[in-house]
């Protein structure tokens, strides 16, 4: 079964702006009006987001009528949330040395890269499992590994795609494996 995904980061906020670990902050308004004007979207059998405020106001400000799904939430930044990542190398610079360079690492208390690409994952295998057209927005953080799963990438892999707000990355499965999918 023939299954395309289009996942759409969620767009700018303030706490990505200034260089926090992100909380359930609202959209800048200019990342509202940015997301208005995207180019109307193809038709989709599915239509899910992540939880967040910003994915939900994301997808409400392209005028799509989404579900949320527990499974698109962000990466759990535990006790870093909302903090600054300066302060946090300034305060636990192991630690976050840890968790940039040991992907079973969450010295933070949250979710390890392993697990999050692990819930992405299974995440893809389901929406592979149904078919059809899925539009899905989330977070840089949920895409970088939906990236690295695609390729098969060893799990070191994930700092090295860069998601920008409201990029939009397709993918097809052919119900045996996931391919990047590169249109103009």
């Amino acid at each position: 079964m023939n299954t395309r995904l289009t996942w759409i980061c969620n767009g700018a906020t303030a706490a990505s702006r200034k260089g926090l670990f992100p909380l359930d902050e609202p959209l800048e308004d200019k990342a509202e009006e940015e997301a208005g004007n995207i180019a109307a979207l193809p038709r989709a059998d599915r239509i899910v987001t992540s939880p967040a405020l910003r994915a939900r106001q994301t997808a409400e400000a392209l005028r799509l009528e989404a579900l949320a799904d527990p499974a698109l939430r962000d990466c759990d930044h535990g006790r870093w949330a909302g903090r600054p990542i300066a302060a946090v190398e300034a305060e636990e610079p192991e630690s976050l040395m840890a968790w940039m360079t040991e992907p079973a690492a969450a010295p933070h208390g949250g979710e390890s890269l392993v697990d999050l690409r692990k819930r992405v994952a299974g995440w893809m295998d389901t929406q592979s499992a149904f078919g059809g057209h899925v539009i899905a927005v989330s977070h840089a953080a949920v895409i970088r590994a939906a990236v690295a799963h695609v390729l098969q990438a060893p799990p070191s892999s994930f700092w090295l795609s860069d998601v920008e707000p409201l990029a939009i990355l397709r993918m097809t499965s052919n119900g045996s494996r996931w391919s990047l999918r590169f249109q103009h």
